[in-house]
């Protein structure tokens, strides 16, 4: 099932349960691929991997303002906004841990064929498409300098 299939019929259950966290947070979500869909030049689709962008960029958003609101002494905000990141998070993919990140990198650096900082801009090409999702682009780009170094 699509993404955006699975979050329709998740805010039917929300809305049942009156879990008002969860309703707000997957209504949010399903408004922005709405969006994506009606786009320009977006032919009425939406496929998994851009809604998974939609995704990732939705809970770093909710993280950045959470810190925003505890660095203003707003606790109560910043938990609101963290219990709808938690919520988001769990359509995303399981992010890899650091082993297996440097691993896909590993690999992602042989088949470029890098071998010098230089050549940075190639393999975190690669590896922003093959690894969206499923990193952070702060980790990925360390890890790429920390290899190619």
């Amino acid at each position: 099932m699509a993404l955006f299939e699975q979050i329709s019929k998740d805010i039917v259950a929300a809305m049942k349960a009156k879990d008002k966290v969860r309703l707000e947070a997957l209504r949010n979500v399903k408004k922005l691929f709405l969006e994506a869909k009606t786009a320009p030049g977006a032919n009425d689709e939406l496929t998994d991997e851009a809604a998974l962008k939609i995704l990732s960029k939705l809970t770093k958003q909710g993280k950045d303002t959470a810190a925003l609101y505890v660095s203003q002494n707003r606790e109560d905000l910043a938990n609101e906004e963290l219990a709808q990141v938690a919520v988001i998070e769990e359509y995303l993919p399981k992010p890899l841990s650091e082993e297996e990140l440097k691993a896909e990198i590993k690999k992602i650096i042989e088949e470029t064929g890098a071998s010098s900082p230089k050549d940075m801009g190639k393999v975190m090409g690669v590896a922003t498409k093959s690894l969206a999702g499923k990193a952070d682009g702060k980790a990925i780009s360390s890890i790429v300098k920390e290899l190619l170094a």
